[in-house]
């Protein structure tokens, strides 16, 4: 059993290639565009995401894009009514491990979904069960919100613990403002951004406590959890 992102804005084929992976006893989340699907790859651990390349908000190679930013490993499907060679070339040039054309044959695709799956172990995230993240004197827990040091604890909102957790899984490395708006929010908007500003500064404070930790502003970019050993 597989747990599958699927994106697809067809509702009729959506419906149809997620009956068709239940049957075969997968756990299926069917998104309808590209921007709600990157919001549930944040929400979930999978073992491997299926999208369509025309999508409103978010197209399946911008949204292939984001996910490579945060697991560069997870396996990626294309389908696509497209069956151009320079589209098949872009979309393995963005990730793809594989890429289906419409219409196909549901014997077809169950077979090369499954090729995948074998090929790659399919993948044990979902059993490792929650992850804590240790940040210089502090602990984190993303599952409960709980941030914790020595005589101190925490309990973040939800979106805080969004940010801190994509930092966390990122630490000492640059992760730019758009792509943590979209995840956490759903939106890249101005206003959202301003946000964002607003939850950093909170992030700032929490995290003071310890000298070795900051989150510093790559101006024009992003931020960094940066952590000194």
């Amino acid at each position: 059993m597989a747990k599958i992102l699927l994106v697809e804005d067809d509702p009729g084929l959506g419906f149809v290639i997620q009956d068709t992976l239940m049957e075969k006893g997968h756990i299926v989340h069917l998104s309808r565009d590209g921007k709600e699907g990157l919001l549930q790859f944040n929400a979930q651990k999978y073992d491997i995401c299926i999208l369509d390349v025309m999508m409103p908000k978010k197209d399946g190679f911008e949204l292939a894009s984001d996910i490579r930013k945060i697991n560069t490993e997870i396996p990626i499907v294309f389908l696509t009514a497209k069956s151009m060679i320079e589209d098949k070339v872009k979309g393995f040039k963005s990730g793809a491990d594989d890429y289906i054309t419409k219409p196909f044959s549901n014997d077809e695709f169950i077979l090369r979904i499954s090729a995948i799956l074998k090929r790659v172990g399919k993948s044990d995230s979902n059993a490792e069960g929650p992850r804590t993240f240790t940040i210089g004197g502090y602990n984190f827990d993303p599952e409960n919100y709980l941030l914790e040091c020595t005589e101190y604890k925490k309990v973040l909102t939800k979106k805080e613990a969004g940010i801190l957790k994509l930092l966390c899984e990122r630490k000492n490395q640059v992760i730019e403002r758009e792509l943590i708006t979209n995840l956490v929010w759903g939106d890249d908007s101005y206003f959202v951004g301003r946000s964002l500003d607003v939850f950093i500064t909170k992030l700032r404070k929490y995290l003071n406590r310890d000298a070795s930790v900051s989150i510093s502003n790559v101006h024009g970019v992003g931020f960094k959890l940066e952590v000194v050993a």
